[in-house]
């Protein structure tokens, strides 16, 4: 069984406490995580991109949705404390 993990960090956490990429090779362009998060991805061309400055964050469920959402299972989503995958989540 695999733990879960809490979406948000504690109240007024500032920390960039997640990273997240999208796989150039695997994205298909569909733009669900445009939708879904327009200020942290963009889809110029064929596949999605992380936007400069948006890769690092504190957690956020709606980040989470994204990866969740993509149907190539192109973005993951990293705690950078840890190393640990947190998104997609199985």
């Amino acid at each position: 069984m695999t733990a879960r993990v809490p979406a948000r960090g504690p109240e007024g956490c500032t920390d960039p406490a997640w990273h997240v990429e999208v796989d150039q090779d695997q994205c298909i362009g569909s733009g669900m995580c445009v939708a879904l998060l327009p200020k942290r991805f963009v889809l110029p061309g064929d596949a999605a991109r992380v936007l400069p400055g948006a890769a690092d964050g504190v957690p956020d469920e709606a980040l989470l949705d994204a990866a969740d959402s993509c149907p190539a299972l192109a973005i993951t989503v990293t705690d950078r404390a840890t190393g640990r995958i947190v998104g997609p989540r199985p």
